[in-house]
């Protein structure tokens, strides 16, 4: 049993002061794997004042020596990224494959960018021609409190914290407590990597306790939350009283539209994304719109994809799906495969239960619905599971039509050969992003959404700005400026 109940608080591991013992699950056992300690009121005002007396020191220090520090952070990272995949893969299930090809390497991906985006921005520069002596500085916010979940543990991380550390921000992480492990060795990476005491803390917790303390605290000046769209509400409220700033990045229902000139690969590649980490992504694309004409043939290679895609312990190597995160969620995917049922969608693939070579683990069937109608429950509401909806339309307007027909609104996808189309329909699709023919978003794009998928903007330029403020000053002077 790993054992790990200290937090990081002011540049060093320190004893709980109202902890609470709280076992970390392995999916695929069902079984303890570690111990750690759920924080109170006590440890995060202990976190926050940490962050707070750090502030202005860590605010003023010259930006190559942050940028050096995470460098330094990078290079530490890259060197136990093993050590990261393995955490990874025993906290919250993914096949030790995938947290070693994709998990894993988010972390020094997007501290890459990062890196890559502060080299460029200018912290103060001229508001422009025709306004001597106007400028526009961006500065640190201040103390941020940073709340990340456990489906992509070290993606909301790296997406987060080397952000806060560049743009001058001081900060407390509380990450998910069903996913604490690949943290604590992040913070102990941040810990290796020199950064000053207090600069980052991190304490354990759940949304009710920690996190809440955290959307609350009068000394945090900004939330930035990656999570459900529940909670997402239950910050922003929590928030209100001291008008902090809250950027969110929640929910999705992410539909994709195949068109018939779409490549052959389209449907396959469609069914392969939506099983991608046993189908907890927020940006899964669960709805997939299938022209008529070739629909049929669509829902026949769906079928193919789910009984040929293996489920698997998380310990085993092999490109196979793992359990997902808590008997909590394997529960709420089984309500929603047999209200499916209970609705009327046709069950092409899977179904309920477990795979029928697994009689304990977390783990989920493969299942695919086809002839759904839009409004029923699978096709509306977030699974988070290997569960795909597959929805017939007749024009490009029907197709935008269901697409739009959603709160939520973080990424679309498109499959056509049709160029005009494309652009068409990348400008039409209501969602913060849209992505098309399998071609992923670019390197240093923002990620995030619109309506109930928060409006975050995560990544590259976007992703350090989210912690800094914008100053407008008049009558600099400029002689001074150029010395």
């Amino acid at each position: 049993m790993i054992e790990k109940r200290d937090f990081y608080i002011g540049g060093r591991w320190v004893a709980p002061r109202q902890g609470a013992d709280y076992h970390v699950i392995d999916p695929s056992t069902e079984e303890p794997c570690a111990v750690i300690s759920l924080g109170g009121q006590a440890d995060t005002d202990a976190a926050v004042a940490a962050a707070k007396e750090a502030g202005r020191m860590w605010a003023e220090t010259d930006p190559n020596d942050r940028l050096a520090a995470v460098e330094r952070l990078l290079a530490i990272y890259k060197a136990r990224s093993e050590e990261m995949a393995q955490a990874i893969s025993l906290e919250m299930g993914a096949p030790i494959d995938f947290a070693r090809k994709e998990q894993a390497p988010c972390g020094d991906y997007h501290i890459e960018v990062f890196i890559e985006a502060f080299r460029r921005m200018e912290l103060i520069r001229p508001l422009g021609d025709g306004t001597p002596g106007a400028m526009i500085a961006l500065e640190p916010i201040g103390v941020v409190g940073l709340i990340t979940p456990w489906n992509w543990p070290m993606n909301q991380v790296a997406l987060k914290v080397p952000a806060a550390l560049l743009a001058g921000c001081t900060m407390v992480l509380k990450p998910s407590e069903e996913a604490p492990l690949s943290s604590l060795l992040f913070a102990q990476m941040v810990h290796d990597a020199g950064v000053p005491p207090g600069v980052f803390n991190l304490v354990n917790g759940d949304g009710a306790g920690v996190g809440t303390q955290l959307s609350r605290h009068p000394d945090v000046q900004m939330i930035s939350f990656t999570g459900s769209t529940r909670a997402g509400r239950e910050i922003s409220r929590n928030a209100a009283e001291t008008l902090k700033r809250v950027t969110l990045e929640l929910g999705g229902k992410g539909a994709n539209l195949i068109f018939a000139d779409a490549d052959d690969r389209a449907v396959k590649r469609g069914v392969r994304h939506m099983f991608e980490n046993t189908g907890q992504s927020c940006n899964a694309p669960s709805r997939m719109l299938v022209e008529r004409s070739v629909y049929d043939r669509a829902v026949e290679v769906a079928r193919e994809v789910a009984e040929a895609t293996r489920v698997g312990p998380a310990s085993e190597p092999g490109r196979h799906l793992g359990p997902v995160v808590n008997r909590r969620q394997w529960e709420q995917i089984q309500r929603y495969i047999e209200t499916g049922i209970a609705e009327g969608a046709r069950l092409v693939a899977g179904g309920p239960g477990r795979p029928e070579h697994l009689n304990r683990g977390f783990f989920v069937k493969p299942t695919v619905f086809a002839d759904v109608k839009p409004g029923m429950t699978i096709e509306r509401e977030e699974i988070f599971g290997p569960v795909l909806s597959m929805i017939p339309f007749d024009t490009e307007d029907e197709a935008l039509a269901i697409a739009n027909d959603t709160p939520y609104g973080l990424t679309n996808y498109v499959q056509t050969a049709d160029p005009a189309r494309r652009n068409r329909l990348a400008r039409r699709l209501r969602s913060g992003m849209v992505e098309m023919n399998g071609q992923s978003r670019g390197r240093g794009a923002p990620f995030g959404g619109v309506g109930l998928s928060g409006r975050a903007r995560e990544g590259g330029h976007w992703g350090i700005e989210e912690f800094m403020e914008v100053k407008s000053i008049s009558g600099w002077a400029m002689a001074e400026a150029a010395e």
